[in-house]
């Protein structure tokens, strides 16, 4: 298998990577490569930080590290201090590229050896505030790119990425085209939005993006008529709300909504642009590397079409969180519920831990969120259960009104065709904006935190 040293002896000399100079990507990669193989000739390999902000750099970095097998850990170079301390108090680095490391006092982070000098950490859990890095290695990432290749027929992957590249989404953008020999197109969202756009024949492209950065591209008739003519337009990191699908299906996007996560290097399920736009609605089918089964609460087997809990077998599978790796791990069960139909497509419910339940009823937010969205009189939702004492817990709608004077009540007059009464939200809590990280995913934690407050003070 080849290794990250190789690719970059063999990148062709043309420009490969879009909007950056593809020479100065190889000339900071071999640089950084023989200063970091010098360092590790003495001892254990340095433990690396990578948060540089600049892509060019950050991912020369990045394959400098793994090409001189020292352990890196991927870095948001926009975290608070209070995250930084406590990545800083877990790793205890040796090395810090990208962020000023003065005021860190940090010394000599080799008293904390790394389980193994190769490994490659992605942070997950950011948007529950705890920061965990899911260990990686090249072998993990890259059968995540076989099955990747195998499922969608490709032999070289174009990538136009909007996406940070110290999360999953992003970095295996960058992972499939340097292994592959395809293109790279970097380019901010913010840029992509205001029309500054690379001069790219998207057919030949593939684009990621999470649900939000979908919306607003389909609110710019511009921009969805630049959307449409990408090969395919992977949809993941959060659920997508069914009136979104619908626009993104009315405008003939070759949308390919993905489940994955950090710690299966990306996505283990994906819909074919063709099945979305035939109206199928699921994850779609099992990638060639990864194998999935719906097991219930004993850990039985479920047959098709039976919801239960969520079991991933894959190659890409993380080994563990830092710096515990799970020995011979050949299974991850998820927080996710769901279940495969005839055709072994995957559909998801919910997250178990979502899970409300309140007057004895089980309920998924998903579902609610769904068709509080197709009303079309709210911008962004997320509804959670709060302690109640007559009903265990108390359905809470947390929304962004799209009009100011959108009422709660009118929204609920428009759900009643749609759901079960015991489904309609109890309290509706009107926000400017919901807390959400860069991958759309929510801080349930903090929505409580609103919900509590709120409703002390209505009562008061």
């Amino acid at each position: 298998m080849e290794r990250p040293l190789d690719y970059l002896n063999n990148l062709a000399q043309d420009d490969w990577l879009i909007g950056y100079d593809s020479h100065q990507f190889n000339q900071i990669a071999q640089e950084l490569y023989l200063e970091l193989t010098q360092l590790s000739a003495c001892g254990t390999p340095p433990k690396i930080i990578l948060a540089e902000r600049e892509p060019l750099r950050f991912l020369a970095s990045f394959i400098a590290a793994c090409a001189a097998n020292c352990p890196v850990f991927l870095c948001n170079p926009d975290w608070g201090t209070q995250e930084w301390q406590q990545v800083f108090d877990l790793v205890k680095p040796d090395i810090i590229l990208g962020i000023g490391n003065r005021e860190w006092g940090i010394g000599n982070g080799n008293n904390y050896q790394c389980p193994m000098p190769d490994h490659i950490m992605i942070p997950t859990g950011g948007s529950s505030g705890q920061i965990k890095f899911a260990i990686h290695t090249w072998e993990t990432l890259t059968a995540s790119v076989q099955g990747f290749t195998e499922y969608f027929q490709l032999k070289q992957v174009n990538s136009f990425c909007m996406l940070p590249l110290y999360h999953v989404s992003g970095l295996m953008q960058f992972i499939r085209s340097f292994t592959t020999g395809g293109k790279l197109a970097i380019q901010a969202f913010k840029d992509v939005e205001s029309g500054k756009i690379f001069n790219i024949k998207q057919s030949e492209y593939l684009i990621s993006l999470v649900p939000t950065q979908l919306q607003r591209l389909l609110q710019n008739p511009e921009l969805i008529e630049w959307l449409s003519q990408f090969n395919t337009v992977l949809l993941g990191g959060a659920p997508a709300w069914n009136e979104l699908l619908e626009k993104a299906r009315f405008h003939r996007i070759w949308l390919a909504p993905t489940y994955g996560m950090t710690e299966t290097a990306s996505q283990i399920a994906t819909l074919k642009p063709d099945d979305f736009l035939d109206g199928k609605i699921s994850s779609g089918q099992i990638l060639p590397h990864a194998k999935v089964t719906i097991r219930n609460q004993q850990g039985e087997i479920l047959n098709s079409n039976q919801i239960g809990n969520i079991t991933i077998h894959a190659q890409s599978l993380s080994l563990g969180y830092y710096p515990i790796t799970r020995e011979n791990q050949t299974y991850f069960q998820v927080d996710d519920l769901g279940f495969l139909d005839e055709q072994g497509h995957l559909n998801i419910v919910g997250r178990d831990s979502d899970k409300i339940i309140t007057g004895g009823e089980n309920i998924y937010p998903i579902e609610i969120e769904s068709a509080i969205q197709a009303t079309q009189m709210v911008d962004d939702i997320c509804v959670i259960g709060i302690p109640d004492k007559h009903w265990g817990q108390a359905l809470t709608a947390i929304y962004i009104p799209k009009k100011s004077d959108t009422s709660a009540l009118k929204i609920q007059t428009l759900l009643k065709d749609k759901l079960s009464k015991f489904k309609i939200p109890k309290y509706w809590i009107p926000q400017q904006n919901l807390p959400r990280n860069s991958q759309g995913k929510i801080n349930r934690q903090q929505l409580q935190q609103i919900a509590t407050e709120f409703l002390q003070n209505s009562i008061t």
